[in-house]
């Protein structure tokens, strides 16, 4: 801290008149609220970073963050800016923490950093949701214990450049986001572990209903460290994936509605109905007429987004497209659509080949 400026010595013969006092008052608060102002809106002044080390969820620079320790003390998460946070922990009995979103969505989620584990350690995307109550991990990088230990695989998932392995299990009278409860855990294991990349977080969410394992409806999820029973330290910056905050009004959706087209080998028309809605989400039901091999493309309307699909393959080759094709369930198939405050349908396009 820089020593304040000596306050300037008034010379002059005789004391200072009462109006020459109140003069050098006025000057004086006067300084001092230009200075508060300059302050506060001087360009590039940052707020400093925020640690949390006791149980809490919240917002931070725009990015919801949770932040929860079986004891305190034994770790630490310090958020920057943006999608920026830091932990450490030191023989951890157990905790979870990160940034991401709430609701979570199956937008895709790209993350880097670093990432050091002593023990028993998972770099995950994690996230719950309700009804039922579900926990799930799409695990990129693990320590010297493998979640999947003991439990029996239920399939793969290609994605993103390595293999994931799927699997369930689950807690009885564990803690959880709706206080003890019995719940189950999803997880899609990574085979070739990493630290860094795009989760296409849809082709977990396709592939764990594949397997039977369906999710309800989204709460949080974080791009997460956790550690159990271990020591370690991350450094991670999450991006993209769903938005936060809290949902708005909506417009009520038209009954019908539909597009065709035609190109390559033949022609199909996408007819597109309205199925269940609640109040962050609806479903769309979707009729392929005219071809059994069809593309329908999907363009969602920002900022809403899918958040899970049936009957078809689904590929996202950006945050608000969808392509699907057939997966042998014939062509009746649909979608569920996160609303983020708007309720306007996608425009659908069909080709055939």
């Amino acid at each position: 801290m820089t020593n304040p400026p000596t306050r300037p010595e008034i010379r002059g013969r005789g004391r200072l008149t009462v109006f020459s006092r109140f003069r050098l008052l006025l000057s004086g608060i006067c300084t001092l609220v230009l200075i508060g102002v300059a302050a506060l809106v001087m360009p590039g002044t940052a707020n400093a970073d925020t640690t949390v080390n006791q149980n809490s969820t919240g917002t931070n620079n725009g990015y919801f963050y949770s932040f929860w320790s079986q004891n305190s003390g034994q770790a630490s998460m310090t958020m920057g800016s943006g999608g920026q946070y830091s932990t450490t922990w030191n023989n951890v009995t157990n905790f979870v923490a990160g940034k991401g979103w709430n609701p979570g969505t199956t937008a895709p989620v790209t993350y880097s950093g670093s990432w050091n584990c002593n023990g028993n350690c998972y770099l995950s995307l994690y996230g719950w949701t309700t009804n039922p109550l579900i926990e799930y991990y799409i695990v990129d990088n693990y320590g010297n214990y493998n979640p999947s230990s003991g439990t029996s695989r239920l399939g793969s998932v290609n994605s993103d450049g390595s293999t994931y392995d799927l699997y369930r299990t689950q807690r009885v009278n564990q803690p959880s986001i709706q206080g003890t409860a019995t719940f189950y855990q999803y997880w899609a294991v990574r085979q070739a572990k990493r630290t860094g990349g795009t989760i296409t977080v849809a082709n977990f969410f396709n592939a764990w209903a594949q397997a039977g394992l369906n999710l309800g409806t989204p709460n949080y999820e974080i791009l997460a460290t956790e550690g159990y029973g271990s020591s370690g330290s991350s450094n991670i910056t999450v991006g993209s994936g769903g938005s936060g905050g809290t949902n708005g009004g909506t417009t009520t959706p038209p009954t019908t509605g539909g597009t065709t087209g035609g190109s390559g080998g033949g022609s199909c028309s996408a007819s597109v109905t309205a199925g269940d809605q609640w109040s962050d989400r609806y479903n769309l039901n979707v009729a392929v007429t005219g071809s059994s091999n069809w593309t329908v493309t999907a363009s969602m309307p920002a900022p809403e987004v899918v958040m899970s699909t049936w009957n078809i393959t689904a590929n996202y080759p950006s945050q608000y497209t969808l392509v699907a094709k057939p997966n042998g369930s014939g062509n009746n198939w649909g979608l569920t659509i996160q609303k983020n405050g708007s309720t306007t349908w996608p425009t659908f396009s069909c080709s055939a080949s």
